[in-house]
């Protein structure tokens, strides 16, 4: 097995809705995604949520530290508003993030919500969608 170089990051966040904010949450998630979509450096974002639970997951793919940081200066008052509606149950980190990425995942008092880092081992990413045939 060939095993190739990357610096793609695969951030899976896990979210519990606050009970009322539903409604709230969607809202604030679409415009966040359409936000994204328009300006913001990622590869694929992908949202979906478990009414029953309560429980929502996000997932975003990056081409490198530089684009997390990118987003992260772009997308602050969007990710404040979904924040408004929700809390992190559990962030997933899959690759490689630089140093003060992992960092910045702490609060000011040193505490996180849980976090757990997965470094990549191999793998490929074809995005692309096929063009529709006629």
């Amino acid at each position: 097995m060939k095993i190739t170089e990357s610096r793609t990051i695969l951030f899976r966040n896990t979210m519990s809705i606050t009970d009322g904010h539903l409604d709230g949450f969607r809202k604030a998630i679409a415009q966040a995604v359409a936000f994204t979509e328009e300006h913001g450096p990622q590869l694929m974002v992908e949202v979906f949520i478990d009414e029953e639970r309560m429980l929502a997951y996000s997932f975003q793919l990056y081409r490198d530290s530089d684009a997390i940081r990118a987003h992260w200066r772009l997308s602050d008052p969007y990710i404040r508003e979904v924040m408004e509606h929700c809390t992190v149950r559990h962030f997933e980190i899959y690759g490689e993030p630089d140093d003060d990425i992992m960092a910045a995942l702490k609060t000011p008092g040193g505490e996180s919500f849980p976090v757990t880092h997965t470094p990549r081992l191999a793998g490929f990413t074809r995005l692309a969608h096929p063009h529709p045939t006629a």
